[in-house]
Parts: C-alpha cells; structure tokens; sequence
C-alpha cells in the first residue's frame, strides 16, 4: 500500500501521538503559520549535516514510497528535496523509477539557516505556496533549532483543522532529527488559545433567537499577541527565525 507524505489520515495520528505539540502562531483565511523549536547536542556544524541528511531522521510514514531511505537533500540554492519512487520488478508487475519534489531549497546558509519553498504532503494538491525556514544558532548547552512553516493560498481544507495537523507534523520531524542528535529541550507545548465568546445575534421583535452550532476556531490576533509575549520573556536563548536570517547580510 502507498504511503503519502503528509496523508490526511497520518496528520491527525502524528499531532495526537508527537512527544509534543507546538504552536500555530498565524491563522486566517488561506493562511498560517506554525513554529516550533528544540534545543539538541552537537555544534552548528554536526546539526547542518544531519539536517541536510532527511534519509537519517525523516519519518516514513511520511513518505509517497514508505521509506525516507529514498529521500535526498542538496543544500544549494535550487537544490531539491527529493524523493526516489523505486522501480518494481516482481511477478506479474513491472514499473519504472519515479520520483517526488517535495521542496527546492531558496536558501542554504551552513551551520545557520535553511529556507525551502514547497507544498508538502496534501497541500501539494493545493495551489499554495509553503515557505519551510530552519534557523539555527549556537547556546550554552548545544544547538537551538527553530523550525517555521509559513503556507499561504486557497486550499480546500478547513484552515483551523489543516493548521493543526501540519503542526503536528512539523513537530514530529523535529522531535525525530532532535533525537538523531540528542534530545536535550524538546520541542515547546503550546496549546491553542481558546476560541473567542461568540455574541448572540439578537432576536427581532416577535421572534425566538436562533441557536447556532458552535464552531472551534482560533484567534489570530490572540495567537500572535501570545506568540510575542513570550518572543520577549526567552530573547536571551538564541535569535528567532526573522533574526537569524537578519544577521547573514552583516558581514561582522
């Protein structure tokens, strides 16, 4: 049986079942924005190489061929991260090699920063634009490790419930490369704010108000005013994203 990258089905298996959930710090109609981050042993340098190496830590359930052996990364610009589709040759049926691109790199800035652009998994369907930025930066205990995907366009997903479970998922590849490394701060828990008091439409004269079903939603305003809150309270751990990729026209 087929596995896909990012299947409808594992995205909500991978957001309840990862060792932690991160946050979604942007919604809104045909947009969002999950984060998450982790602190691991090892230096920049011995970071960068497992992380351009996918084939060592990628989850293969999370795969169009079952196994992220098949998956390849070239950190150049252009580069792309790829999957090989195998060639079947059994009895009674034969097929030739295929492959998948799952992101082509903008931006690869060893032992600082990656940045790719690409719809993974379902939204590959869609017809939005993902941008996948990894920031890295050097502190006391190790290496810290930012990962944020910014995806915007029309997509025929419900924008909450895909929010949520490619955060979930997100999450999982960092945990997974976290742990190649050694896990030393897993990635943070960030539960959703909850959704804002909805106003009961008032009745006109003569009439009973009408009940509407309630709807689970998340307020982008009250996630991004939490999201900077604690920008400020953990400023001393290392840079953020937007930071990190600030400092490399500073030749200093």
């Amino acid at each position: 049986m087929r596995k896909t990258v990012l299947s409808i089905a594992s995205l909500a298996l991978a957001s309840t079942a990862t060792p932690a959930t991160a946050e979604v710090i942007a919604l809104d109609e045909d947009h969002f924005i999950t984060r998450t981050e982790a602190i691991v042993e090892g230096d920049p340098k011995a970071v960068w190489l497992a992380l351009i190496s996918p084939a060592r830590w990628w989850s293969s359930e999370h795969t169009w061929s079952a196994d992220a052996a098949n998956l390849t990364l070239m950190p150049q610009a252009g580069g792309c991260f790829c999957e090989k589709i195998p060639e079947v040759n059994e009895p009674g049926r034969f097929t030739l090699e295929g492959s998948v691109e799952h992101m082509r790199v903008l931006q690869a800035y060893p032992e600082v920063a990656l940045r790719m652009e690409g719809a993974l998994g379902p939204l590959q369907s869609e017809p939005v634009t993902g941008i996948l930025t990894i920031a890295l930066s050097e502190v006391e205990e190790g290496t810290r490790i930012v990962w944020e995907y910014n995806v915007g366009g029309k997509m025929r997903y419900e924008e909450p419930v895909i929010a949520q479970a490619v955060d979930g998922v997100m999450t999982l590849q960092l945990t997974r490369l976290a742990e190649t490394l050694g896990m030393i701060q897993a990635p943070r828990t960030g539960p959703p704010p909850a959704p804002p008091p909805e106003e009961e439409p008032e009745a006109s004269e003569g009439e009973e108000p009408v009940e509407e079903e309630a709807m689970i939603s998340i307020d982008p305003e009250a996630v991004l005013e939490e999201s900077d809150d604690e920008a400020e309270d953990e400023a001393s751990e290392g840079p953020s994203v937007d930071e990190a990729f600030g400092d490399l026209s500073d030749p200093g």
